[in-house]
Order: structure tokens, then C-alpha cells, then sequence
């Protein structure tokens, strides 16, 4: 009978980061794992990278456009979505 984990043990073997999920449903990193039939592993996932968005933001209102005439940029973090920084584009 084939492991249950046993992709996930091959991948481990060839050097993939392993996850475990814990009592809180969090996922933690685990150097060696113990490969328990009842816990749920996986291959820990490549982050999300951030991603940039160009606005122009202009008076008398304050209006923020997607225009051809951007003079800010807006960098937001690729796993949650936050705010990162901005930047004045001169």
C-alpha cells in the first residue's frame, strides 16, 4: 500500500520546503517532518509577489485617476494586499 504522503516525502527528499497544519489551522514550516497519517502536510508555496500600480492624483479635489499622466506609484504586498509604500514620480 502507497504512503499517504508519499509525493510529499519524494518532494521533501529532493529538498522541497514542507508545511504542516497545526491545532489553529496555521500553516508552519517543519525541517523534519514525521509524516503522521492523520496531520496534513504540503509543499510550503512561493509568495506572491508585490505588484505596482501607477496613479495620477491631481487638485483642485484630490481626484485619483488611471491616466497616461501618472506622478505617483504605489507599491502593494502580494500575499495580503497592504500598502507598502508609495512614491511621488517627479
Amino acid at each position: 500500500m502507497r504512503h499517504k504522503h508519499a509525493d510529499l516525502i519524494i518532494a521533501w527528499a529532493n529538498g522541497a520546503q514542507i508545511e504542516y497544519k497545526n491545532a489553529l489551522k496555521v500553516w508552519m514550516e517543519v525541517d523534519s517532518p514525521e509524516w503522521i497519517s492523520w496531520v496534513e502536510y504540503r509543499i510550503k508555496p512561493e509568495p506572491k509577489p508585490d505588484y505596482v500600480r501607477y496613479l495620477e492624483v491631481r487638485q483642485p479635489f484630490g481626484e485619483i485617476l488611471q491616466s497616461p499622466y501618472h506622478n505617483v506609484k504605489a507599491t502593494f504586498d502580494g500575499e495580503t494586499g497592504a500598502l507598502k509604500s508609495v512614491e511621488v514620480i517627479k
